[in-house]
C-alpha cells in the first residue's frame, strides 16, 4: 500500500498523504514514506516547488497511537537517531523537506494535529482553508511534540506562544492559526493557491531559490558574522558559477521569460 504518493507536472512535486480513511493517521510506514520521498525529491534537480497535501477530508491527524504502540520494538528503532543526520524517523519525517532545496508548501485542510502539524511546520510556506483544524495535539496524551516541532514551533510564533500551544494541546482555527504566525494564508482552496504561488517561485533562477532556503534556514541559529559569512560564500557562486544567474539577467534586460537550466549542486 502506498502510503506518500507523489506526481510531478512542470516542475511542481504533488505530494500527497494517501490515507484518507485514517484522515491520513501517521504511523511508522507513513514516516518511511516520507522520508523517502523527500530525499527522492532532493536529488532530482529539475525539481522548481513542492505542494504537500492530505488526500480526503483532512491533511493528518496526527500519529496513528493505536497502530504504532502494536509494533514496540520498530518505535525502539526509529527513536534511534542516525549520527550522519543527527535526527530519528520521527524527526527525519519532517526534517527532511527541510533539506529538498526548493520551497515546500503545505496545503492543508481539515485536520492538523500533532505530527501533521510537525510536517506543516517543515514546509517552508503554509497555505490553509480558514476552518482546518491545528492543535499541537501530543500534549492531550501527556507527551510532547518530537517530530522537530519544538524548533520549529519557536521559529515560526515564538516561544510564549509555541509553550502555549504545547501545553495546552488546544484546538484553533485556520483563521486563528494564521493570526498567531502558524499559517502563511487563507483560501478556500489551498492546493489551488499554493500551486499556483509554486508557479510563481519557478519563474525565478532554482539557483537563488535554493540560496535563499539554506541562507534563511541556516540564519535561524547562526551568528551574525557567520550568517554574513555564508550570504558571501552563496552570493560568490551566483554570481561567478551559476549559468541560470546569467540566463535570469539577460532575460530580463531583453524583457524575455527565463528558460533555466537544472539547479546547480
Amino acid at each position: 500500500m502506498t502510503l506518500v504518493t507523489t506526481r510531478i507536472e512542470d516542475g511542481i512535486a504533488q505530494v500527497r498523504l494517501s490515507r484518507p480513511e485514517k484522515l491520513n493517521a501517521l504511523t511508522l510506514d507513513t514516516l518511511t514514506e516520507l522520508v523517502a520521498t523527500a530525499r527522492g525529491l532532493r536529488r532530482d534537480r529539475t525539481l522548481r516547488a513542492v505542494v504537500i497535501a492530505g488526500d480526503g477530508d483532512s491533511f493528518c491527524s496526527g500519529l496513528d497511537i493505536a497502530a504504532t504502540m502494536k509494533q514496540p520494538r520498530r518505535i525502539a528503532a526509529a527513536f534511534v537517531p542516525a549520527p550522519w543526520r543527527g535526527t530519528n524517523l520521527f524527526q527525519e519525517a519532517c526534517w527532511a523537506w527541510r533539506r529538498v532545496p526548493v520551497p515546500v508548501i503545505a496545503a492543508v485542510h481539515g485536520h492538523c494535529y500533532g505530527g501533521g502539524l510537525q510536517i506543516a511546520l517543515a514546509a517552508d510556506f503554509r497555505y490553509a482553508t480558514p476552518d482546518s483544524r491545528w492543535s499541537v495535539l501530543e500534549g492531550k496524551w501527556g507527551i510532547i511534540p518530537d517530530m522537530t516541532g519544538v524548533r520549529s514551533l519557536t521559529e515560526v510564533v515564538g516561544l510564549d506562544v509555541a509553550k502555549r500551544l504545547t501545553m495546552t494541546a488546544e484546538e484553533v482555527s485556520g483563521s486563528e492559526a494564521a493570526r498567531l504566525g502558524l499559517v502563511s494564508d487563507l483560501h478556500d482552496d489551498p492546493i489551488g493557491a499554493a500551486t499556483a504561488f509554486a508557479g510563481r517561485l519557478a519563474g525565478r533562477s532554482p539557483d537563488a531559490i535554493a540560496a535563499a532556503k539554506r541562507l534563511f534556514d541556516g540564519a535561524v541559529t547562526s551568528s551574525a558574522r557567520r550568517t554574513f559569512a555564508r550570504e558571501r560564500r552563496e552570493q560568490l557562486r551566483l554570481l561567478l558559477l551559476r549559468r541560470n544567474t546569467k540566463i535570469v539577467q539577460r532575460a530580463a534586460m531583453t524583457r524575455s521569460a527565463p528558460e533555466f537550466r537544472p539547479r546547480g549542486s
